[in-house]
């Protein structure tokens, strides 16, 4: 397959985007999905897992720039195999004959014409999750209408210079606040089933950054619109990966009084539909590893 001018991801940087290791934009991705692991996982929001597992497809590349991503190992690092959009859908049937409560899509931005085309080919009869960084363009968006049944977005920051410091774009906001509003559209209200695995809705997911409570603030202060509309994910799970120039906070896990604060606020907000992720649960020991397995 063929991407001639790439304007999937915000920054639309019009790269050519073909099947071969020599690629261009800002994702250094080929257009045919470049896989590192597909296999069921248990680390997710509850309603996601479940007790079968999610069957999790983690895609290498991002659109994003974190610094603090624990996945750069792919996310930067490219590590993964290119496969065909035939070969991604048989994973999906793969999976699903598994057992998995769903197909979990991991940073799959950069490949959603490829992920469009496997849906095509098979559809799984298990719900589609689209979980991403937030950093989203609505137009595409509005391409997996009828193919993603639950958005499981990041939302990171409404800071502009916080956002261009810690993840390479200032516009951050400027997209995510939009493609959630498209996100809960789509999705509508959490529908569950009988044993309270999530069939369709948003998820929207919030990390709480050391010594940037203040931030977390703002996010929960916009995110009181969709409190009824969407579930909210708090996470309290901030693992350092190395040390970030001008963010020294950034070394150190969490404190408890830093979750001990974002988490009160969230309450004074009037949150009730959602999940917070303890800072217990932290470390490189719940990072995947991106071996190749099930690609």
């Amino acid at each position: 397959m063929l991407i001639e001018h790439c304007t999937v991801c915000p920054r639309q940087c019009g790269a050519r985007r073909d099947e071969t290791e020599n690629v261009g934009g800002f994702c250094r991705m080929p257009a045919a999905p470049r896989l590192a692991r597909a296999a069921l996982h248990f680390g997710e929001e509850p309603c996601i897992s479940g007790t079968r597992g999610s069957g999790t497809v983690f895609f290498s590349g991002c659109v994003l720039s974190c610094a603090f991503c624990q996945n750069a190992k792919i996310s930067r690092g490219g590590v993964g195999k290119t496969v065909t959009p035939a070969r991604l859908a048989d994973i999906f049937r793969e999976l699903e004959a598994a057992g998995a409560h769903n197909i979990n899509l991991v940073s799959p931005t950069p490949f959603v014409p490829a992920i469009i085309e496997a849906l095509s080919r098979y559809k799984p009869h298990i719900p589609i999750v689209y979980n991403c960084g937030g950093y989203e363009r609505v137009e595409t968006l509005k391409s997996l209408e009828g193919l993603v049944d639950i958005y499981l977005p990041d939302l990171k920051y409404t800071d502009r210079a916080l956002s261009l410091s810690l993840s390479g774009v200032e516009d951050y906001f400027d997209f995510a606040a939009p493609a959630v509003a498209e996100m809960v559209r789509q999705t509508g209200g959490a529908v569950f089933d009988a044993d309270g695995i999530l069939q369709r809705g948003t998820v929207i997911r919030h990390l709480v950054l050391p010594g940037q409570t203040r931030a977390s603030m703002a996010v929960l202060d916009f995110l009181k619109a969709y409190k009824d509309t969407a579930l909210i994910s708090l996470m309290f799970q901030y693992t350092p990966m190395t040390d970030i120039p001008g963010y020294p906070t950034l070394s150190r896990r969490l404190t408890r009084r830093e979750c001990e604060k974002v988490w009160a606020y969230m309450e004074a907000c009037g949150f009730e539909n959602g999940y917070v992720q303890s800072r217990e649960s932290a470390g490189v020991q719940m990072i995947p590893a991106f071996d190749l397995t099930g690609v």
